[in-house]
């Protein structure tokens, strides 16, 4: 009797506390249950949200490849842009780039969103600026923007076994250098004709590594040629009207009235200049006055020097001419070309490309005949003086020594090179303004 009590009374104390557990039970399940949805609920948000960024913000970019002569609009158009589209983007990018002249080899690239609308169009002009048009509500915007760099100097050095090209990339660089290296030094050697094996190269340049990928080269400060004994050495320094430009280690100026050659890398030369040589197509002796150097259709040819175009078209057994007046009494004569690329009356900078190497009027193959006139009498430039600018100036010397020096010691080798030159160079004395400069250090460069 008594236990039946005990077990009644147990019952009574215990369902209370299964129903509060029950009930804590219930809601707890509600709270994890609320705890989920309102998860699912903020991770739906942030979905959203994240769609919403993808489409507003993520560009997606086609890029193509600059072809040769290729229009504008016919390149959106492999771009999915149409003819419309691609005209108001013309007209929009006018106040600051011309889009009728792309570059061939240049690469322009069309951004859209994930949903295939239009976000931008890119065009790299040249290593370091870059063309962006954004829509910008019914119109388009247009900007040249920089693109950054980090530039870092570095010296370079390498061994010529067969051409300057071969040289340059034998040491693990690109042949924009060579092109670079033939510039400064285009002056005193010929890097066609003049290049010997066992030839060495040394060069301080600085390198541009830029933030959207790929890199460049920037200043050459210092470039050295050794060629069959001789050492030409170039530093960087600016002239008198603080333009930069390139004299050797003894303060002369590296560039002369004249180039070398009309060609940037001078080609073969099949006929020198003559007063009695047989026309291959006349089948006469007659007088050549010029020089012919043989190269493909197409090659670039390039103003000796610095002066206005008074002829450029065709003229006879010349073909297609461009004549071009230079100081002190000089004309020089491009002839034969298959393209010419200046008008009448233009300035024309050393160094500019004026035309392309053809075979018009009385030619038996793709050459060049280049001539060289003085006051009426035309003169064989193969054998013609060239005189350079002006050194540096008495009251730069200072500055330049110290540049100079500067440059010369960041050389692959420098230590070993630059002991022999400091020793002969003159101890500084005191000069008034107007004194000439110090005696320059004598050295084996020509």
């Amino acid at each position: 009797m008594s236990t039946n009590k005990f077990w009644t009374r147990e019952r009574i104390v215990s369902w209370p506390l299964l129903l509060a557990l029950g009930i804590a039970t219930v809601a707890y399940s509600y709270h994890r249950r609320w705890l989920a949805e309102s998860q699912v609920a903020g991770e739906a948000l942030q979905a959203q949200d994240a769609a919403h960024h993808i489409q507003s913000e993520v560009i997606l970019f086609t890029e193509h490849v600059i072809p040769a002569g290729a229009p504008f609009a016919s390149i959106m158009k492999d771009l999915g842009i149409d003819s419309s589209i691609a005209s108001r983007l013309v007209s929009s990018a006018q106040s600051v780039f011309n889009l009728r002249r792309l570059r061939a080899g240049n690469r322009v690239a069309v951004g859209r969103s994930v949903l295939g609308e239009l976000r931008v169009i890119r065009y790299r002009i040249d290593t370091d600026r870059m063309l962006w048009i954004s829509p910008k509500g019914s119109e388009f915007q247009a900007e040249i923007q920089t693109v950054p760099s980090v530039t870092e100097t570095a010296g370079v050095e390498g061994q010529i076994r067969g051409s300057l090209f071969e040289g340059v990339t034998a040491a693990g660089e690109r042949p924009e250098l060579a092109m670079r290296l033939a510039d400064i030094f285009g002056w005193d050697l010929d890097f066609y004709t003049d290049t010997r094996p066992g030839d060495t190269f040394r060069v301080v340049v600085e390198k541009k590594k830029f933030t959207t990928g790929g890199a460049a080269y920037g200043r050459i400060l210092a470039a050295e040629y050794r060629n069959q004994g001789h050492v030409y050495g170039a530093v960087l320094f600016h002239d008198p009207s603080g333009n930069p430009a390139y004299y050797t280690p003894e303060g002369k100026n590296m560039k002369r009235a004249f180039l070398h050659s009309p060609l940037k890398f001078a080609a073969p030369i099949t006929s020198h200049f003559s007063m009695a040589r047989f026309h291959p197509i006349l089948k006469t002796t007659r007088a050549h006055m010029g020089i012919d150097y043989a190269a493909p259709t197409g090659t670039p040819v390039q103003s000796i020097g610095e002066g206005r175009v008074t002829f450029a078209g065709p003229k006879g057994g010349a073909g297609n001419l461009i004549q071009i007046e230079h100081s002190n009494g000089f004309q020089t004569f491009y002839m034969h070309l298959s393209r010419i690329l200046v008008h009448n009356g233009e300035h024309i900078s050393q160094g500019q490309i004026v035309g392309l190497v053809g075979m018009t009027g009385l030619a038996t193959g793709p050459h060049l005949d280049f001539r060289i006139e003085r006051r009426g009498q035309f003169l064989n430039f193969e054998h013609l003086p060239l005189p350079p600018a002006d050194p540096v100036a008495p009251r730069d010397w200072s500055e330049f020594a110290a540049v100079r020096d500067r440059s010369l010691g960041l050389m692959p080798g420098a230590h070993e090179s630059l002991a022999s030159t400091n020793a002969n160079e003159p101890a500084p004395v005191s000069r008034s303004a107007n004194s000439p400069a110090p005696p320059a250090p004598q050295t084996s460069t020509p």
